[in-house]
């Protein structure tokens, strides 16, 4: 039966609705188990025992449904406000960049999903607004704080993404390249021979070296250096 016409079919009497936050719980729960690519409704609707028809009353497709997603992960991050509410915008930044990536960190497979939408949930919009504050607050203009914001946010996720592949099965396949890397002539690439043994360098390491100059560079750009 196609989904198109599953979603027609009537839930049996006595069987109970799924509330959204289970669903969302849920198509994390998938996310995590299988990857972005393995989320659709009609594979949510088996785990969750229940029909496609069931997930379109709270969610119109598979895009609305990747937003409520989304959103919940932002709503993972943790930050002590009294912490933020004295500090500089440096430190401030600091701060969320490292609990974003924390809380997305655990959620590789799904912050693949940023790929397919800005996220503009509440959650989200409450972190945005929260980091672009600090800059505004901070003196710098507005189009400089987009690009800060954006910098920053790429930063973040693009590296969280990563963090869940070497984490997982990645991170046996990255043993490949390593291990090329390790074994170039030195005769032709000396420079990469030089460093191959160094290598590889985790994205634990490397997210704070990046995140450190990013922050020092937004201020000279904000002082016109």
């Amino acid at each position: 039966m196609s989904e198109e016409m599953d979603q027609f079919v009537r839930r049996p009497a006595g069987r109970p609705a799924v509330p959204p936050d289970r669903i969302v719980a849920m198509a994390l729960q998938i996310v995590d188990e299988e990857g972005a690519e393995a989320l659709s409704m009609r594979a949510l609707a088996e785990r969750l025992g229940s029909v496609t028809a069931t997930l379109y009353r709270h969610f119109g497709n598979r895009a609305e449904l990747v937003a409520q997603v989304v959103d919940h992960m932002f709503g993972l991050v943790e930050l002590d406000d009294r912490e933020l509410a004295s500090a500089s915008w440096q430190w401030s930044l600091t701060v969320v960049a490292h609990a974003m990536f924390r809380a997305l960190g655990r959620h590789g497979n799904a912050a693949r999903l940023l790929a397919e939408q800005i996220p503009v949930g509440p959650n989200a919009m409450a972190l945005r607004e929260r980091c672009v504050a600090f800059l505004l607050k901070a003196g710098f203009e507005a189009s400089l704080a987009t690009c800060a914001y954006v910098t920053l946010a790429r930063h973040v996720c693009g590296l969280a993404i990563q963090l869940n592949h070497e984490n997982g099965a990645g991170g046996r396949r990255n043993e490949v390249p390593v291990a090329a890397l390790r074994g170039v002539d030195p005769a032709r690439f000396p420079a990469v021979h030089s460093i191959a043994e160094a290598l590889p360098v985790l994205v634990e390491e490397v997210f704070p070296f990046g995140l450190d100059p990013i922050l020092s560079g937004l201020g000279d750009f904000r002082d016109g250096g």
